[in-house]
């Protein structure tokens, strides 16, 4: 195939010899991903509008597409030389800059680090920076960075430093421009934001464009750049940020009384360019006030001004506020362009547009059932009482969103009998949570409600019911749940739903593993076979370990096979298979077809029975990499396990890289955990549950403790939970993992050989390296992320 594309050429020059082109027209290159992986091969096209470029590399069969956003830079391997165009010979000398041959570049990427490099030319484009390196003599080699990975970059000397260089200008005309500089730095917000005010469509689309263009800059660069904060007083604020992903850096600035809101403000329009919007003079879109709710326009205070097909633009106080943001673009499914304005004028058109009323409360809408009351014992089952029927609609409908915006797992509606109200529960960091009392005459209409939402026989009372509930076709959000009623006494019913993880797989320097768990795991990975398995109960997080392993080697060059039920996360360039046990479309089924099915990887949701299991184990000793789970209590009882299935020790031994065992303990919350110090009888108890049942030296683990994790006078310091608002007072937020890996070494090989039991393997593995669960968990202690009572638990 020969794709023609067109390379650009920097300003004042022509292309005085090109590349010799290949017999295809193809150009050699290398390319780099944000994921730090380099390839070879030959560049076919490259398209600056859709974004792409189309690349075949080296001994693969067929080009792939890649988008600019994961990629870091493009690199083509073939010189070209260019000629710098002669100024016209009539211009008058004065007027004549003599342009430096070379300039130092300086691109920082999004990511972390930079590249230094002298350019002999280059061009900024939308879609990135076109950077030519010079080689010998004229000739030249080009590369492409995309905006999507650029941070920051300069190119040549400052302005100030070139013109005074250049006798374009004097010192002393600097000096005069840093002074009026300085006097706008200096001046009023309310002045100079009257002056940049905008107030039609045309004139923010002009601006938010004029935005785009500019180099990308954060915050902190530029209270940094002007002077306005220290080095150290920023270093100290990143240092609270990592604590608290959510606070934005300019609050914490604030609230360290370093700069004041009025500074953060002008920042923000000044230096990032984000437009300032006359909220009182602006034409709002009346079709938008609909489109989102009261309750999201009023909790985060933001005003909708226009949106198209692609994406909305929104007034703010704050334009960076990321929670906002993110709730928003969930909402619309769209991308959200914000801009500012005054809080004023922002509170005069929510409160015009939106009321002041402020969101529905659990207790209001329950009263509001208790008022409409009604007979519904006496209805036939399933009956909605008509005069409720708004009413209970509202109440499924934010019993669903309260959970999620609460980051609750599980959702318990458990029906109580006779006159008792039916109690709802959130599941919320592992452990369930009261959220309030539904009447009991309105059980059996909220039952059938989340039945027909999930498409379940409304009449069936008997038996255990599954289904799925895509609540984006009834709500404001896009969020699929897990529905499972249960019959229990009296006849009565109660329905679990579970919501189901972000579509979106991490990666795995996310999951927080240990640096011997991670290492091995990226060791493991790799292998061009083998079998891998990760174990933990139900509910401690072994999907998403699955796909972050997978995702660190979905590749275009791999072929990668899933079988799961159900599919709770998808990754593009998989291939997901959903079992249906009513066909007998069982995992054991599903992976024998894979294995006619031409894969590199497959992974298997669930090995749960003799039969999957030799075939796992079949699928990995005929050349293929294989993940799988297990409902096991650790990476060793695996082992043995599966052993007990009935396999083949011998094939096992050679089948098996290694088991990860996992769990999810509650994490402390960060913005109230207090700090004590440790007291000796603590520490001899964290000490000997670390040795428990292992031949380690008390005293050598000791040694190393006080190494990574005392004071200067040797003591230990740990952390508690207190409880305030942002944990709603438990003391914790969020969950942790823990993990353990057993490596299948030649020691552990002998022992599978042998059948041994999971004291002896366990033995030779804590020997070989690894830490157990409850070991890691200890660890984690010492580095302030939970206590001592939730690894107890787990």
């Amino acid at each position: 195939m020969k794709t023609e594309f067109e390379w650009p050429v920097p300003p004042h020059f022509v292309v005085k010899k090109q590349a010799v082109p290949s017999d295809d027209g193809t150009e050699p290159c290398f390319i780099s991903t944000l994921e730090g992986r380099r390839q070879g091969g030959s560049l076919i096209g490259f398209d600056l509008g859709a974004l792409m470029l189309i690349f075949l590399p080296d001994r693969a069969q067929a080009p792939v597409n890649v988008n600019f956003s994961s990629l870091k830079t493009v690199s083509l391997t073939r010189p070209i030389e260019l000629q710098h165009l002669e100024l016209p010979a009539n211009l008058p000398s004065a007027e004549i800059a003599p342009a430096s041959a070379k300039k130092k570049s300086v691109v920082h990427f999004k990511g972390g680090g930079h590249q230094i490099s002298e350019v002999l030319g280059f061009v900024y484009d939308d879609a990135g920076l076109f950077l030519f390196t010079p080689q010998h003599g004229n000739s030249v080699l080009r590369s492409f960075i995309p905006a999507t990975a650029i941070d920051r970059h300069q190119i040549g000397d400052p302005l100030g430093k070139m013109l005074v260089d250049e006798r374009i200008v004097e010192p002393a005309e600097i000096k005069a421009g840093l002074e009026k500089q300085e006097q706008l730095r200096s001046q009023r917000l309310g002045d100079y934001l009257l002056q940049q005010q905008l107030v039609t469509q045309e004139q923010v689309e002009a601006a938010l464009e004029n935005q785009r263009r500019r180099p990308q800059l954060r915050i902190g660069e530029a209270l940094l750049d002007e002077n306005l904060i220290t080095q150290e007083q920023l270093d100290d604020a990143l240092r609270i940020q990592a604590k608290d992903r959510k606070k934005h850096l300019g609050i914490i600035l604030v609230d360290m009384g370093v700069v004041t809101n009025e500074v953060i403000k002008r920042m923000l329009v000044q230096k990032l360019g984000i437009p300032f919007v006359s909220l009182l003079q602006f034409q709002v879109d009346p079709n938008l006030i609909k489109t989102l709710p009261a309750h999201i326009i009023q909790k985060y205070s933001v005003m909708p001004l226009y949106k198209n097909e692609l994406r909305m633009v929104v007034a703010m106080e704050n334009p960076l506020e990321s929670e906002a943001l993110h709730a928003l673009a969930f909402a619309t499914r769209l991308k959200i362009d914000p801009v500012m304005t005054s809080s004023e004028e922002l509170s005069s058109m929510i409160k015009q547009f939106y009321g002041e009323a402020e969101r529905e409360n659990i207790a209001e809408m329950v009263s509001g059932l208790d008022e409409d009351d009604g007979d519904a014992s006496s209805a036939g089952a399933g009956e909605i009482v008509a005069e409720s029927d708004n009413t209970l609609v509202r109440l499924v409908n934010k019993i669903i969103m309260d959970a999620f915006e609460q980051g609750a797992s599980d959702i318990h509606i458990e029906s109580m009998k006779g006159s008792k109200s039916t109690r709802i529960r959130f599941r919320k960091d592992g452990v369930m949570t009261h959220y309030s009392d539904v009447p009991a005459n309105f059980r059996k209409a909220m039952i059938s409600r989340l039945k027909i939402m999930s498409r379940l026989d409304i009449s069936e009372k008997r038996r255990s019911q599954d289904g799925k509930l895509n609540f984006e076709a009834f709500g404001p959000a896009k969020i699929e749940l897990r529905v499972v009623t249960m019959p229990t006494t009296d006849g009565l019913e109660d329905v679990v739903m579970r919501i189901l993880a972000a579509p979106k797989a991490t990666s795995l320097d996310k999951l927080g593993l240990t640096p011997y768990v991670l290492d091995g795991l990226q060791k493991l990975v790799v292998k061009p076979h083998g079998l891998l398995f990760v174990c933990g109960p139900t509910g401690s997080g072994k999907t998403t370990t699955l796909h972050a392993l997978l995702n660190s080697i979905n590749t275009p060059d791999r072929k990668i096979w899933t079988v799961e039920d159900p599919i709770e996360i998808t990754q593009e360039g998989l291939r997901q298979v959903q079992v249906q046990a009513k066909i007998d479309w069982t995992f054991a089924a599903v992976l024998r077809s894979f294995l006619r099915a031409d894969p590199d990887v497959i992974m298997v949701g669930e090995t749960r029975d003799p039969e999957t299991a030799k075939t796992v184990i079949e699928a990995s000793l005929t050349g293929h990499l294989v993940f799988s789970t297990m409902h096991t209590n650790s990476a060793v009882e695996s082992v043995v396990r599966l052993l007990d299935l009935g396999l083949d020790p011998f094939n096992f031994a050679d089948a098996l890289l290694g088991v990860v065992g996992q769990r999810l303990a509650r994490r402390l919350c960060p913005a109230c955990r207090r700090q004590y110090d440790v007291a000796e009888d603590e520490l001899e108890m964290l000490l000997h549950e670390y040795c428990f049942e292992t031949e380690l030296d008390q005293n050598d683990v000791l040694a190393g403790w006080r190494t990574r994790y005392a004071d200067t006078d040797g003591v230990f310091h740990l952390f508690q939970a207190v409880g305030c608002k942002a944990c709603d007072n438990s003391g914790y937020k969020g969950r942790v993992g823990v993990y353990e890996l057993l490596l299948n070494t030649a020691a552990i090989k002998r022992k599978i050989h042998a059948s041994a039991n999971v004291p002896e393997i366990l033995r030779v593995a804590i020997s070989e390296g690894m830490r157990t669960l409850r070991q890691d968990g200890i660890e984690k202690i010492f580095q302030g992320h939970t206590d001592w009572e939730q690894i107890k638990a787990v």
